[in-house]
């Protein structure tokens, strides 16, 4: 169930990406359910996957400053990227923050021995 759940909010998240960057939504903060959504779908990023959603996160911001210069669709372009990047900003965050809470609870099981 919980893959279902972070699979909907990943593919939630890349779908307002694409339609805010092209047509403004009146009455939400785009920003925000991005953050919502990625931080939920960042549930389901591993130890394997994190390296790469850390290298997205980072590189999506500087792909939007280089689609930027293309004429005419540029600014969607850049704007897409730069969704996508919030988003999987917050994926990071929460996949992190269950690596630190698994790690930290490794840690204190380890005194007790």
């Amino acid at each position: 169930m919980l893959d279902k759940a972070t699979g909907l909010a990943r593919a939630l998240a890349i779908l307002l990406s694409l339609v805010a960057a092209f047509i403004a939504i009146p009455n939400l903060d785009t920003a925000l359910v991005l953050v919502a959504l990625g931080l939920v779908a960042g549930i389901a990023y591993g130890d394997d996957a994190r390296p790469n959603l850390i290298l997205l996160a980072l590189a999506l911001p500087l792909a939007a400053t280089a689609v930027g210069h293309i004429p005419s669709v540029g600014a969607q372009l850049g704007a897409v990227a730069v969704n996508l990047g919030l988003a999987a900003a917050a994926a990071v965050a929460s996949s992190i923050a269950i690596y630190l809470f698994h790690a930290t609870k490794a840690d204190l099981s380890g005194l007790t021995k």
